[in-house]
């Protein structure tokens, strides 16, 4: 039984306020003394770093679609055991999901796998009385979802506090908070979004520190608290990454880590570890070799775009990532891991391994996608299905290779990505956790260099 206290935080759009709300919360019950559990819902990679630095503990997604609804509470329960608080932090509108398949991947969805408490963060800045009409709609558009209060953003004076107010006295929710408009704890964004923790650094944890200071002067954490003890206990069990690995030596596994590469989910780690390996993270950016002993290597997504001429200019390093390559070592690539594989990137010359080039784009490719292996790899046998995530500004050409990685089914029929030697590289992005068997095999390869 699950019986952790936890509150969902959703938002009838985008841009209302969820993630200042959510990190400012979780810094301020972890100033309490609180241990908080922090969990983001959906793909996105870069607000759970700013969970992870207001907690301290891993920032992990809550995706329904990757991972499947049955997998929801148990990874919930992975992450929040031993927590005083869980904090849940949703993903567009309350009811927005994966398109066209109904409440699929939605905060609701989410909310009502975990039967949680949702409080709904109203962007208030252009309203008065009508916000009455608009959290009426979201309570009580679906009774399985407990919309148990209501925190007022980018409120402009008392006066308009207090028209808010009167006009929610009548529809029955709480007001928990209200939030006046503050600049000055405002995160910077660039063409994929909040500009991640990692490249901040001190300016993070500045931003981080204001949040839960403006959350705390504005929201009435007692009462807060008090709505996340009112969700029942679950019985899912938790999900474990528990596996019995061969006896043997552990290979070495090099993840790719730094400013560049800063996407990543915290269970990779976890079922690469349980599988046998030694796990070591290492900076393309800084760190002129690979670990000592590599065996094989991760390097998932972030932004080499943003540092090209630095990863460029590292030589050494990226020598020794091509004769890995070109060994036939295991080598997994995600995303930005696929482009400094490539030849070059926006003209900087990267790895080489993977006859292509790379270049930013006007375009954003964004959605979720139905994948099958199209040929065996470390990381797949051929036919293995797994679903996942695309998100990037960035072209790669050509886009498959001769032995692609993938045959997509949506949005479109398409093959991506490249296979050769033990080489899987490409722009999809996947949840282990929904299938573990990747990793085990993974480091199978690996041991068996």
């Amino acid at each position: 039984m699950v019986s952790t206290p936890r509150l969902v935080i959703a938002a009838p759009a985008s841009n209302s306020g969820k993630t200042t709300v959510a990190t400012g919360l979780m810094a301020a019950f972890a100033a309490r003394g609180l241990a908080v559990s922090p969990h983001k819902v959906g793909p996105d990679y870069i607000d759970p770093g700013y969970h992870s630095l207001a907690t301290g503990r891993p920032g992990r997604n809550l995706d329904a679609y990757m991972c499947g609804p049955e997998l929801v509470a148990p990874l919930f329960a992975h992450g929040a055991a031993g927590c005083d608080l869980a904090v849940v932090e949703g993903v567009m509108g309350l009811y927005d999901g994966a398109s066209g398949q109904g409440e699929l991947a939605s905060t609701a969805q989410v909310a009502k796998l975990l039967k949680a408490p949702v409080v709904l963060v109203v962007d208030a800045s252009s309203q008065s009385r009508s916000v009455a009409a608009l959290v009426h709609g979201f309570a009580s558009w679906d009774p399985e979802v407990r919309i148990g209060g209501v925190i007022l953003n980018k409120v402009a004076s008392d006066r308009h506090e207090a028209l808010l107010r009167d006009a929610l006295d009548e529809s029955g929710l709480p007001v928990l908070g209200v939030l006046r408009r503050a600049p000055q704890v405002a995160t910077p964004s660039r063409h994929l979004g909040l500009v991640p923790v990692a490249e901040r650094q001190s300016d993070a944890v500045d931003a981080v520190r204001a949040m839960g200071e403006r959350v705390r002067a504005g929201c009435d954490l007692d009462a807060l608290m008090a709505l996340a003890r009112t969700a029942p206990a679950l019985a899912d069990e938790a999900w474990e990454p528990a596996y019995a690995p061969a006896e043997g030596p552990r290979p070495v596994v090099a993840v790719a880590g730094g400013a560049a590469f800063t996407f990543a989910y915290a269970e990779h780690t976890e079922l690469l570890t349980a599988a046998g390996a030694e796990v070591v993270v290492f900076d393309p950016l800084r760190d002129e070799k690979l670990p000592a002993g590599t065996a094989g290597l991760v390097i998932g997504g972030g932004f080499p775009e943003m540092y090209a001429p630095e990863l460029s200019a590292n030589e050494p390093l990226r020598r020794a990532v091509t004769e890995l390559a070109l060994s036939g070592a295991p080598v997994a690539a995600e995303c930005a891991g696929l482009l400094y594989l490539a030849r070059e990137l926006d003209g900087k010359p990267m790895c080489g391994v993977l006859d292509a080039t790379a270049r930013m784009s006007e375009r954003l490719t964004l959605g979720y996608r139905q994948a099958v292996a199209v040929s065996d790899s470390p990381l797949a046998a051929a036919g293995t299905r797994l679903r996942g995530h695309e998100f990037h500004r960035t072209v790669l050409e050509p886009g498959a290779g001769p032995v692609p990685a993938w045959g997509m089914r949506q949005p479109e029929r398409r093959v991506e990505g490249y296979v050769q030697r033990g080489v899987h590289a490409s722009y999809l992005h996947t949840h282990w956790a929904a299938s573990p068997e990747v990793a085990r095999r993974f480091v199978e390869h690996c041991r068996a260099r």
